[in-house]
Parts: structure tokens; C-alpha cells; sequence
């Protein structure tokens, strides 16, 4: 294998691997009961409103919000854009239907606290590992850049992430609220740490975890090498 495509195979391994954990981290949120992250608990919210399924309906968000991608930060745009369109809201509901319906699971208080670190975690690693590979990334998560972008940079993309979560979760509550739905099931501790703190703990992991793992720097020069 020449170096070009080992480091295509390396981009496609973490963009499929942060793919799987963000599938983890919103499955991980829902079976916690302490609330979801931003992106979801806008899309539980506006779902149970409107009578659509949570996967259905983040389908139709995420093709929404790429039409605007699209027309300003197309870089983002690529093959991991479309698998975590289709794949991130089927894959929560995968897993929750696994835990709760097959395995039966009734996650007391030590079991959920659990989910709820797990997902806090996958949060971060899941958007850092993605955004690492360049293959595309989800359009929610290039909400983020165009906000940096049309602020010429004077909004970093971590604090640029905490306001549109911190929006979505807004959005959320209102519509859940419209609905007459169980608010405490989307909204809570769990909200609160993704809205606040998933911007920063997205760039610490790609500055320490997922750039680091995918040696960027080595891997272009050796794929420039091998062009040559």
C-alpha cells in the first residue's frame, strides 16, 4: 500500500470511528435521563410536535442546514456528511431500542450517571475524530465554522459551538413545551455540560487526541512524496 492510500484509509477509519461514537454519544444521552446534547434536544423536541419519528425528522434537519453549508462552507461537505446524516439518528434509535426493548434495561441511578459521562465523552471525541479525517462532517457541526466565518474570526469555532447549542436547546424546550412532551427527558445536567462545554472538549480532543492519531503533518508529506 503507497502512502496516499494509506492515509486515505486512515481518513476513512477515524471518520467512520467518530461516526460510530457520536451514534453512542446520542443513544448514550437518551438512556441517561439527564437530558440530551443540543443538536437533539432540538430535534426530540420539534419530532414529538410535529408526530415524526426522532430519525426522520433529524434527516430532514441535517438536509436543511446543508443547503446553507452549501453555499458557505462547502469544504465540509463529503462522503462523512451523508453517512451521518443517515446514520446518527437511526443509530441512536438503534441503540436505545437495543437497551430498553431487547435487553430490557431499566438503568437505575449509578447506570445512568454512566450513560451521561459516556456520552459527554463521545460528544467530543466523536465531532474531533470527523472533523480530523476532512471527509465531510455533519451539517449541525458546520453550523459552528460558518459562524466563525461570517465573524471573520472573531468568534473562535469553540465558543461559536456553545451558542448555537445553547440555541438549539432553546428551540428544544419551546417545542417540547408545544408538545406537552416529558421536558426532563431532553433537557437537564447533561443538556447544560454538551450546550457549555462540548465546544471546548471538541477542540481539546482534535489539538491532543485526533490530530495527533491521524499524524497529520507526516501522512501529507509522505502523500506528497508519493505524488511526486
Amino acid at each position: 500500500m503507497n502512502a496516499s492510500n494509506g492515509y486515505f484509509v486512515k481518513r476513512s477509519a477515524m471518520m467512520v470511528i467518530g461516526i460510530l461514537f457520536i451514534c453512542i454519544c446520542v443513544g448514550c444521552y437518551r438512556l441517561s435521563g439527564f437530558g440530551v446534547d443540543a443538536f437533539t434536544c432540538m430535534n426530540l423536541g420539534i419530532s414529538q410536535f410535529i408526530g415524526m419519528s426522532f430519525g426522520s425528522w433529524q434527516l430532514i434537519m441535517n438536509a436543511a442546514i446543508l443547503v446553507l453549508v452549501f453555499f458557505t462552507v462547502r469544504k465540509c461537505i463529503g462522503a462523512g456528511t451523508i453517512v451521518n446524516m443517515v446514520c446518527v439518528g437511526y443509530g441512536a434509535d438503534l441503540i436505545c431500542w437495543t437497551v430498553q426493548d431487547v435487553l430490557g434495561i431499566v438503568p437505575g441511578l449509578p447506570l445512568r450517571v454512566c450513560f451521561l459521562l459516556i456520552g459527554c465523552l463521545f460528544a467530543g471525541l466523536g465531532v474531533a475524530f470527523y472533523m480530523t479525517a476532512e471527509m465531510g462532517i455533519a451539517p449541525y457541526d458546520s453550523v459552528a465554522l460558518i459562524i466563525e466565518k461570517a465573524t471573520a474570526g472573531k468568534i473562535r469555532f469553540q465558543y461559536a459551538r456553545v451558542l448555537s447549542d445553547v440555541a438549539c436547546v432553546v428551540t428544544g424546550v419551546v417545542f417540547c413545551l408545544a408538545a406537552r412532551g416529558d421536558l426532563w427527558m431532553i433537557v437537564g445536567i447533561g443538556t447544560l455540560c454538551n450546550a457549555f462545554l462540548n465546544g471546548p472538549l471538541i477542540q481539546f480532543c482534535r489539538v491532543h487526541i485526533s490530530d495527533p492519531l491521524l499524524d497529520r503533518g507526516n501522512d501529507r508529506e509522505a502523500e506528497g512524496s508519493d505524488r511526486s
